[in-house]
This record gives C-alpha cells, sequence and structure tokens, in this order.
C-alpha cells in the first residue's frame, strides 16, 4: 500500500559538481498522488540560481566538448549502471509522486531512462563526427550549454532524453526538472555526483516555469533550449528563446488518431487502442485517445472498448492488481473531469465512466476510465489534449474520410493504423501527418526518432536523431 512516509525535503541544489543552497529556497510542496499527502519538499529556485547555474556550464564546456568521446561514453555508462543500482527506489519515488502503477513504472519509468543512458555510447559511433566533402573538412561539434526543461508526465525519461546525448555531444547542461514531480530528478544528479563527472557539466536547479523555466529560456549563456510540455509553455519558450536567436527542440502536445480501416481485426485492434490511451493514466502526450472506426462496425467496436476500458481496474499504484493509477494531481484531475462533462455536454455517447470519483477511491487523485463515442470534429473533446483516461470514439464512412478526420488537428505528434493488409496500413500511414506512428501495434521504439508536426513541436528526441540535434555543423575549407 501506498502509506504515509518520511517527507523528504530538499534544500540544496546541484551546481558546479556540488549541492549548494540556492537564493531562493522557499519550499515547493510534492504530494503523493494517491494519499493527497506531502511526501517531500524542493526549493523555489530564483533567476539569480540559474543563472549561477548558468555559469558553471558555460565555465565547463570548454574542456567538456574537447574531452575524448571514449571519455564521455564510459560516464554514461556509469550514469545507466548507478541508475540500475538505485531502480527500485527510483521506481517506487515516481509511483508515489506520478502515480504509475509500480509495477509499470520499473518498466518504463525507471528501463527507458537507464537504457538511454546505457545505448547512448553505441549511438555515437553511428555520428559521422568528420567527413571530408570536396576541399572541406566537416566537423561535427557541440551546440554548447544545453537548457533542458521536462515534464511530470515521464519525468526521468525525459530528462535522460536531454541529458545523455546532450553529454554524448559534449553539452554541458542546465535541468530545470518539473516542479511536480521533482525528486526523482534529485535521485539521477546523486548518480551523477557518485560517478565524478566534472563540475559544471550537468547542473540542477529546481522551480516553477515563470521563474526559473522562463530564466533558463531568455539566458544568454544558454546556447539551445530542449523544452518538453504543453504547447502553450512551448510558445512561451520559444519567444523568450528567440530574442537571443537560440534554436530550440520542442516536444509538446498531442492529439493523436488511432485509424482503424475496414478490414482489421477488431478484436486486437480496440484492446490495444484503449490500453494505449489509457496509459500512464492517459497522461501520455503520444496516446491514441481518438479511435476512429467504419461506421459500420461502430457497435461491435464499442462493445469491445467498453469491455476493454472496464478491465483498466483503477486503484493503488503498490497494489499488484492495480492497472490504472491515480492522476498527477488535484489541478490535472479537475481539468480531466472538466472535459468528460463538456463531452456529455456537447452531446457526445458517454459509454463507461463518467466524472464522478471511482467507487471506493474517494481519496487520490483518481479518474474513471472514459469511453465516448459518436465524438464529431466540432466537439472539444475531439479537437482538445485531456491528458486523462478518457477516449474518443469517433465513426467515418470511407478510408478518405478517415484519412481527412485523422489529420484534422493542430497536433502531429503519434498516431496508429489498424489493417488486416499490412501494406495497405503502411501506405494510410504515410498520408498522415504524424511524427511516430505504429502499424498494427506496432511496439515503442526507444532508438527511433520521436517528435512531431504542426503544434507537436520540432526537433526530434532518441536515438542518432536526438543526437544529431545537439549537434552544429562546421565546414573548413582546405
Amino acid at each position: 500500500m501506498a502509506t504515509a512516509a518520511e517527507v523528504q525535503a530538499k534544500d540544496k541544489v546541484f551546481i558546479g559538481g556540488e549541492w549548494v543552497e540556492p537564493s531562493g529556497n522557499e519550499p515547493i510542496e510534492v504530494i503523493n498522488s494517491t494519499t493527497e499527502e506531502v511526501m517531500g519538499t524542493v526549493p523555489a529556485c530564483s533567476p539569480e540560481d540559474a543563472d549561477r547555474a548558468v555559469a558553471a556550464a558555460r565555465e565547463a564546456f570548454d574542456s567538456w566538448s574537447r574531452t575524448p568521446r571514449e571519455e564521455r561514453a564510459g560516464y554514461l555508462t556509469a550514469i545507466a549502471a548507478g541508475l540500475g543500482e538505485r531502480s527500485e527506489e527510483i521506481a517506487a519515488t515516481i509511483s508515489q509522486e506520478l502515480g504509475m502503477p509500480l509495477t509499470l513504472s520499473r518498466l518504463i519509468q525507471v528501463g527507458l531512462p537507464t537504457s538511454q543512458f546505457a545505448a547512448t555510447p553505441r549511438l555515437m559511433e553511428e555520428v559521422a563526427w568528420e567527413e571530408e566533402i570536396g576541399n572541406s573538412r566537416v566537423f561535427r561539434e557541440a551546440v554548447g550549454v544545453l537548457g533542458a526543461i521536462t515534464p511530470w508526465n515521464y519525468p526521468l525519461n525525459q530528462i535522460a532524453a536531454k541529458v545523455a546525448p546532450a553529454l554524448a555531444a559534449g553539452c554541458t547542461v542546465v535541468l530545470k526538472p518539473s516542479e511536480v514531480v521533482p525528486l526523482n530528478a534529485f535521485l539521477l544528479a546523486e548518480v551523477i555526483e557518485s560517478v565524478g563527472l566534472p563540475p559544471g557539466v550537468f547542473n540542477m536547479v529546481t522551480g516553477t516555469g515563470p521563474e526559473v523555466g522562463e530564466a533558463i529560456a531568455a539566458h544568454p549563456g544558454v546556447d539551445m533550449v530542449s523544452f518538453t510540455g504543453s504547447t502553450r509553455a512551448g510558445k512561451r519558450v520559444s519567444e523568450l528563446a528567440s530574442a537571443t536567436v537560440k534554436p530550440v527542440a520542442m516536444e509538446l502536445g498531442g492529439k493523436s488518431p488511432n485509424l482503424i480501416l475496414d478490414d482489421a481485426d477488431l478484436s486486437k485492434a480496440i484492446p490495444d487502442g484503449v490500453g494505449k490511451c489509457f496509459l500512464n493514466s492517459g497522461q501520455t502526450c503520444s496516446a491514441l485517445t481518438r479511435m476512429l472506426v467504419p461506421n459500420e462496425k461502430l457497435a461491435e467496436a464499442e462493445e469491445i472498448a467498453v469491455a476493454a476500458a472496464e478491465s483498466f481496474t483503477p486503484g493503488d499504484p503498490f497494489e499488484e492488481s492495480t492497472r490504472l493509477g491515480p492522476l498527477v494531481s488535484d489541478v490535472q484531475r479537475q481539468r480531466v473531469r472538466g472535459y468528460i462533462e463538456k463531452g456529455e455536454a456537447e452531446g457526445a455517447k458517454l459509454l463507461t465512466g463518467g466524472a464522478e470519483p471511482p467507487e471506493g477511491l474517494e481519496r487520490g487523485y483518481f479518474v474513471r476510465p472514459t469511453v465516448f463515442s459518436g465524438v464529431t470534429a466540432e466537439m472539444t473533446i475531439h479537437r482538445e489534449e485531456i491528458f486523462g483516461p478518457v477516449l474518443a470514439i469517433e465513426p467515418y464512412d470511407s478510408e478518405e474520410e478517415g484519412v481527412g478526420l485523422a489529420n484534422d488537428s493542430d497536433y502531429g505528434l503519434a498516431g496508429g493504423v489498424w489493417s488486416g493488409d499490412q501494406e495497405r496500413a503502411v501506405e494510410v500511414a504515410r498520408r498522415i501527418r504524424t511524427g511516430q506512428i505504429e502499424i498494427n501495434g506496432g511496439a515503442f521504439n526507444p532508438l527511433a526518432p520521436f517528435g512531431g508536426y504542426g503544434q507537436s513541436g520540432h526537433g526530434r528526441e532518441n536515438g542518432r536523431y536526438g543526437l544529431e540535434e545537439l549537434l552544429q555543423v562546421k565546414s573548413l575549407q582546405l
């Protein structure tokens, strides 16, 4: 059971290789999403603290960027090993902060970031660090000081997706983790300290986006910003970064379509689609939240979707029977309930779930697994990202209409296509304007490029593409 534990009071941040007292040290409370009790505090840093972190990163950059690649790779391998040694502690911390069931936290919230650090040395060997083009010698070198601003939904993984390639590229880093789910970042900083990474190469300051995030994005000493979060916040980061013409890589919101074609096996496609929508209680930017179904198969799809959704048992993340944990916060719970109420008010057909708390779970930020059908393009739940366990089933009459419905979005992060003919599915997927598409439930590949079209952002993370995002190109004419 998730029970009240000793409050983890963090009063220092990691700058220049040391744990230092910030100038802004008002505590930010970290809430256990299941018990609604305070489980920790972290400092609310100030712009002055961000400035100190940037100065440390700038001082370390010249030496780190010229450190042999083999040596940088060795640090990455050591960090991966350190995370592995503390995997149970990290998984339990994230399950308390965020609410993901512990079994999934072990696999996803710890497994993925650990593999990010472990795999990056191999990816370094795939980069063309130096090449000859005619009379030119072309080099790829570190972009400089990276400002990394990360979200709460996959907290350590999104940190690793920025920090691991940055260290590999020869960049130094100033990290601001989410203030909602920050304690796992302290565990990473402790691992980094333990492996002896040179002072100033990795720095971490905590605090809010308006105070610390904006200070990092606007700072003239930051050469590039990598941001993951909401589209609204991403626009603000871009605005601030533009004053110093620094590049920005950003992965923002999504409203991803799952286009089920008329020859698909519904007994496989529908349960898989429900699961992809409900992973992490729906708090996934790439969640397949819009299920597009042929009208003639709508009734059958609805029946299967309801059965699948009702198998997602909400409960304590530390109970083995739990398949759906709480949402991250009261703010998020109210937001999701508001969308459910709006869906009903605008005429969508509620098949299961609803805005009221799950039975017996009045405590904790729980929301019922919810499925709507008859959703149309005019409805709010078709257009806006909900970030909760809410599926919208949208009927269509022809393949052409289905593709049009899939593309009817400001976003373009992920998607899915299901068909009895894989080549047909691939051809249809090529017409959908998103950065990543699953074919017949294809598994997530952490080495494949991840990022979006439209208001889902620009730039790519993961694999060789994520590493090359952090490299500048320089040519010498000989």
